[in-house]
C-alpha cells in the first residue's frame, strides 16, 4: 500500500459532506410538498404529477454540488434562465419559492456552515430567475 502524501487527498464535495443523494432527495421532496399546495407556484408546473419536476431539481442540485452528472447527461446544459423563461417569475413567486425551500432546508438540520452555503446558493438562484415586475 502506498501512502498518500499530505495535502493530496481529495477533499469531499459538498454533495458528500451533506449526505449525498439521500439528503438532496429529502430536500427536494419536502420542497415540492409545499409547492403542491401553493396557489401561486403550483400552476407553474404544467405536469399533473410533480414527480418529473422533483426529479429534475434533485438531479440538478446533486450535480451542482458535486454529485453524479446525471442531469447534464439527460438534459444537457442546465440553462436555468432559459428553462424558466416561459413562466412569469415575479417577486411574489420568488418569495413563495424561497419560503418552501426554507422549510425544506431547515428540516435537513445541516451543520451551520453547510446550511449557510446551501441557502446562499438557493437565494442567489431564486433571485436570478426573477423575470417580471411585481
Amino acid at each position: 500500500m502506498t501512502d498518500i502524501p499530505n495535502g493530496t487527498a481529495q477533499e469531499q464535495t459538498f454533495y458528500e459532506q451533506v449526505g449525498g443523494e439521500e439528503t438532496f432527495r429529502r430536500l427536494v421532496h419536502r420542497f415540492y410538498q409545499g409547492v403542491a399546495e401553493d396557489p401561486l407556484l403550483r400552476p407553474m408546473y404544467p405536469e399533473e404529477d410533480l414527480g418529473p419536476a422533483e426529479e429534475r431539481l434533485a438531479l440538478f442540485l446533486m450535480q451542482y454540488w458535486g454529485g453524479p452528472r446525471t442531469y447534464s447527461d439527460n438534459r444537457g446544459h442546465p440553462r436555468l434562465r432559459m428553462r424558466h423563461a416561459p413562466f412569469i417569475v415575479d417577486r411574489a413567486a420568488h418569495d413563495a419559492w424561497l419560503r418552501h425551500m426554507r422549510v425544506a432546508v431547515d428540516e435537513l438540520q445541516l451543520p451551520a456552515e453547510q446550511e449557510r452555503q446551501l441557502w446562499d446558493y438557493l437565494a442567489y438562484a431564486a433571485a436570478s430567475m426573477v423575470n417580471a415586475e411585481g
